[in-house]
């Protein structure tokens, strides 16, 4: 008895040293003797024989009909019967129990949330599978994100947040070495080359179109070398394949809990005895299917949406499925192997059988699953969700600057990190895209909110320090985060005194209108060297006033425009004063020193000028004349508003605004001929949208800035605003309530007409980053049959579209959108959706955003530009991504002195970034920071451009960097890019090629030197670089 309880002492103390200590008893990371991991694992494939690779995975969508938490836990199973923890759990106990297993895992935000609540039992045994292989991961982003709405640095960040979480805790054996975008709907080039540079092998494809896919099946093309950027030529390349089967099992072969297919019942004696039957079906599946590649080897997808979650049905009955195939493959003399297998190994043995394979220049936009389902409705639907992600990304990049900048607290990195995930969840293929059922929506947008408003602890620490070089030091400014796209304010509609911090991300000077929702009054505005400024109170239309669930008193906008530096903070001093002290308005007019609009002798004669709103309604098509200015123009008897306006250093822009919409398509979903428009198709019933009337104009004029308001019958607003310091014309649009008291589902959409020819050709941008040429009821690599000639002619509008044939028309937007150009000289945007009936791809509810009882209203704005500079274009594009982001805290306590004797204004870089060169990453990582620097210009300009690092940030000195790949979880010298034999060639421009008869060189691809000096490096056209750097602060 002394002897057992000693005994149970030593276990007791073991224990408590097993749970207590943080160092690991054993290396769980380097694969041990006997081990491998990577290809190296990889079973053997045997030549002259159809090699079957049996690939067991489960899709596990972060938020669809469920959010990301009732997915996880397995809750509201009334729902969907799907929990992710249980998945997990149980193929991790399948995989122990036979070394020939093999599982893939793809969403990193699913398995770190069930991998940090495993005891330290489970975490050493998934080691084991890692290290041996048997558990692989591909993908391994944050989430499958999309690839039509997203933006290429919001795609960066969340591949980056997930792969560095596999990287720290797997290592090399964690690294995914393909991509896995099985369920996107449609797949840009841009992701391609994002993945190329990130180090990925491959790239396998669920879902392509349905006639693409016919004439792929036909011609022995699903697989594929695809280039991702003309400029980046080789570098660019990367294998894709598209999937047989989408991501399916061949049916009949569902062996889950979710499925009805009978099991493989191997018992002779047994009347269900079905294995003879089940063999010769699955071995014909693979046969047919083999026709259609070009190596000896297929890929069988074992799993799907939520599978696995009792794993034992799936392995007990993929091992008879193996076992029985093999032997009834020998007997016949098949050759025919099966095995268990990942997509690694599938990549891995269509790279040993080296074939020659077809080459692919363009994208797979748009994608539709039949003839009268073309998906390109999700492009807008709910907008303003998109519009919120995009908030958020910037918000991201603002609190990762300035956590380096600032040289913070590294404990605030747990906030980080928050932002981080919940912005990785937002570019799911179900999240930006607006294709979730609506409590899932509302769980989104939470997730985000939450995440925000705990980062901003970063900025006000940040700011309170430029302030005062001191973060905690009193008096400590809120820095309210306020709802200016709603026009609302509680900070500045509230307080006689208060102060504006803007802060710019970018790593150029730029300017911006700042406006701040007020009630009616005269106030000064001070800038950070103490002058006042010009201001401009412009009053709220009524019909953003209106907007359901606005809890705001303010009345009016106070505008100014605010200098900003690169990497930049400035703060600005606002009071209400009193009506005897406004400064009169009939002075000279006030020229523009100190980076602000301030007179040079000092003599204030139009601030905080109050512009009055003049009714033109019965004017018809006058002038609307404000003197010494060029005359805007309104229709306000027709269905469209024609505008006339002026910008700075422009000649006149000539172009005509219209607004329309689509009656959606109602129908029972039962045949493509019924099918209804939804959340994910856009079906019209038309082809010819429906106009809209103008019901009455209005005009502002002042200083700053003038605009003509637009009401429109459908109760939309159109403001074509022309600010007097800016090269671009603004198109605010505010759409809705959309009314659906007829019984329809309405889709709006706005045009911008103009005298160009452009011969059914237009341009749209590929995640923010690069411009593909579309051609009007084409596509490049398969004769197209149209039945729906409006949708099949929508593709992605993540941040630009234009027109163009001598002269160009491009229109901006400040969340994704779809886009097309159907009519000579037009280019049309869809800005809304209302929809009554769901279309039947599975999220089993209409779209019909509401708030209040009341339809969702929407507001946004567009930026015109005319201007073919391509630096000036892509600054435009970037500042409206990331524009400044302003922050209002009350002053009352605040004298004028006060303020004055705090910093406000500060510079965190040395020198702006020269023209070409973009700050894209500058963010903590541990004791270091990962910096990417991105060169936006094309082979067509004079591109490379040379920077040193060493020069840019003040009070950070560089000590030495490393390069990483795209996704810093690799270091370069440690990527050995896979290259594959073409047939075809790759050309120097698809866009020029790409329904053109004039000769267009073809593509060659020179090696990839580096020349770079130290900490003086080069980036040529379109590259982007990712260094890891140790840093010393010398502030």
């Amino acid at each position: 008895m002394v002897k057992f309880y000693a005994a149970m002492l030593v276990l007791a103390l073991l224990c408590l040293l097993s749970i207590s200590s943080s160092v690991p008893l054993h290396d769980q990371i380097t694969p041990r003797p006997g081990e491998t991991c990577g290809y190296e694992s990889c079973p053997k494939t045997e030549p002259g024989v159809l090699n079957v690779h049996i690939v067991p995975h489960t899709h596990d969508d972060v938020g669809w009909l469920k959010t990301v938490d009732q997915y996880y836990y397995g809750s509201r199973n009334n729902i969907q019967k799907a929990g992710v923890q249980y998945i997990l759990d149980s193929v991790v106990k399948e995989l122990w129990e036979d070394p020939k297993r093999r599982f893939i895992y793809v969403e990193t935000a699913f398995f770190w949330k069930w991998w940090v609540r495993q005891s330290r039992r489970v975490k050493s045994k998934v080691h084991t599978l890692v290290r041996q292989g048997r558990l692989q991961f591909v993908g391994g982003a944050w989430s499958m994100n999309d690839e039509a709405a997203v933006h290429y640095q919001s795609t960066i960040d969340q591949f980056t947040w997930g792969l560095s979480k596999l990287n720290e805790t797997f290592g090399y054996c964690g690294l995914p070495r393909v991509g896995w975008q099985i369920d996107p709907f449609g797949h840009s080039r841009e992701l391609a080359s994002l993945l190329s540079a990130m180090g990925y092998d491959g790239l396998f494809l669920g879902r392509i179109d349905y006639q693409d896919k016919r004439t792929r099946l036909r011609d022995k093309t699903m697989e594929m070398v695809w280039r991702g950027d003309d400029d980046l030529g080789k570098k660019s390349d990367i294998f894709t394949g598209a999937l047989y089967n989408t991501y399916s099992p061949p049916a009949g072969f569902c062996f889950d809990v979710l499925c009805d297919d009978e099991p493989i019942v191997d018992d002779a004696g047994s009347p269900l005895y079905n294995v003879d039957n089940k063999m010769t079906l699955f071995l014909n599946y693979v046969k047919k299917q083999s026709q259609h590649y070009r190596t000896d080897n297929v890929i069988i997808t074992m799993g799907g949406d939520f599978t696995y979650q009792d794993a034992a049905m799936w392995y007990t009955n993929l091992d008879k499925l193996i076992e029985y195939s093999n032997l009834k493959a020998a007997k016949d003399d098949l050759k025919i192997k099966l095995f268990y297998s990942t997509p690694n190994c599938y990549l891995k043995a269509i790279k040993d059988a080296n074939p020659v394979l077809p080459t692919k220049q363009d994208d797979f936009f748009p994608y539709a699953s039949d003839p009268t389902a073309y998906w390109t409705g999700y492009f807008t639907s709910r907008p303003t969700t998109k519009y919120f992600e995009r908030e958020g990304n910037a918000y991201l990049q603002m609190v990762k600057q300035l956590q380096v900048l600032s040289n913070l607290e590294r404990h605030n990195e747990f906030i980080l990190n928050e932002l981080k995930s919940a912005m990785g969840i937002m570019q799911h293929h179900d999240a930006i895209t607006g294709t979730e059922k609506q409590h899932v929506a509302h769980d989104y947008e939470r997730i985000l909110s939450t995440a925000i408003d705990d980062a901003l602890l970063v900025a006000r620490q940040a700011f309170n320090k430029a302030a005062q070089g001191d973060s905690g030091k009193a008096p400590l400014f809120s820095y309210d985060r306020c709802h200016f796209n709603e026009s609302r304010c509680h900070t500045s509609e509230t307080s006689e005194t208060f102060m504006v911090t803007v802060y710019n991300p970018l790593a150029w000077g730029v300017r911006e209108a700042v406006k701040l929702p007020v009630t009616y009054g005269h106030y000064e505005v001070y800038a950070p060297n103490g002058d006042k400024i010009v201001t401009q109170l412009v009053e709220i239309p009524d019909e953003v006033k209106r907007i359901p669930n606005r809890r705001s008193e303010a009345t009016h906008e106070l505008v100014f425009i605010a200098h900003l530096h690169p990497l930049g903070v400035k703060s600005f001093y606002v009071k209400r004063v009193s009506t005897t002290k406004r400064a009169i308005a009939n002075g000279s007019y006030l020229e523009w020193i100190s980076g602000e609009g301030v007179r040079s002798d000092g003599y204030l004669d139009r601030l905080n000028q109050i512009a009055d709103v003049k009714d033109l309604t019965n004017l018809g098509l006058d002038a609307i004349v404000d003197e010494g200015k060029e005359p805007l123009w309104e229709d306000a008897n027709g269905t469209g508003a024609a505008f006339k306006g002026t910008m700075k250093k422009r000649e006149t822009d000539d172009f005509k605004i219209s607004f329309a919409y689509y009656p959606g398509c109602l129908g029972n979903n039962e045949v493509p001929a019924n099918r209804s428009s939804g959340a994910y198709i856009f079906r019209p019933n038309s082809t010819k949208a429906i106009g809209l009337n103008v019901e009455s104009v209005s005009e502002i004029s002042g200083d700053l800035l003038s605009e003509v308001r637009t009401k429109i019958r459908g109760n939309v607003l159109s403001i074509k605003r022309v600010y007097k310091e800016f090269d671009f014309i603004e198109h605010e649009w505010l759409v809705g309530p959309i009314s659906v008291d007829d019984g329809i589902g309405k889709e709006y959409v706005v045009k911008y007409q103009t005298d160009i020819i452009n011969n059914g050709e237009f341009y749209t941008d590929s995640n923010g980053r690069q411009m593909l040429k579309r051609k009007l009821n084409a596509r490049p690599q398969w004769n197209l049959t149209l039945t729906e000639p409006v949708p099949g002619n929508y593709y992605p509008v993540t941040n630009e579209i234009y027109i163009e044939n001598g002269e160009r028309f491009t229109v901006l937007t400040d969340r994704s959108q779809g886009g097309t150009s159907l009519v000579e000289g037009e280019v049309e945007l869809m800005l809304h959706r209302r929809l009554l009936h769901d279309d039947a791809f599975g999220v089993g509810e209409a779209l019909n955003e509401t708030v209040l009882g009341s339809g969702l209203v929407v507001r946004g704005k567009h930026r015109i530009l005319r201007s073919k500079d391509p630096v000036e274009i892509a600054k435009s594009v970037f500042q409206m991504h990331l524009p400044p982001v302003v922050f209002v805290s009350d002053a009352s306590g605040l004298s004028y002195e006060q303020w004055m004797r705090l910093e406000n204004c500060k510079k965190f870089v040395k020198t702006p970034m020269p023209d070409g060169l973009h700050l894209l990453t500058l963010e903590p990582w541990g004791d270091q920071i990962l910096l990417r620097i991105e060169n936006y210009k094309t082979g067509a300009e004079d591109s490379t451009i040379e920077i040193d690092l060493q020069g840019i940030f003040n009070g950070i000195h560089i000590k030495s960097v490393k390069e990483t790949t795209l996704a810093a979880n690799q270091w370069l010298d440690d990527y050995d890019k896979w290259t594959w034999n073409t047939e075809g060639d790759f050309y120097e421009s698809f866009n020029k090629k790409y329904g053109s008869f004039e000769a267009v060189n073809k593509a060659v691809d020179g090696p990839d030197v580096r020349e770079d000096e130290g900490l003086k490096i080069k980036l040529k056209a379109k590259e982007i670089r990712s260094f890891i750097a140790d840093i010393e602060y010398t502030d």
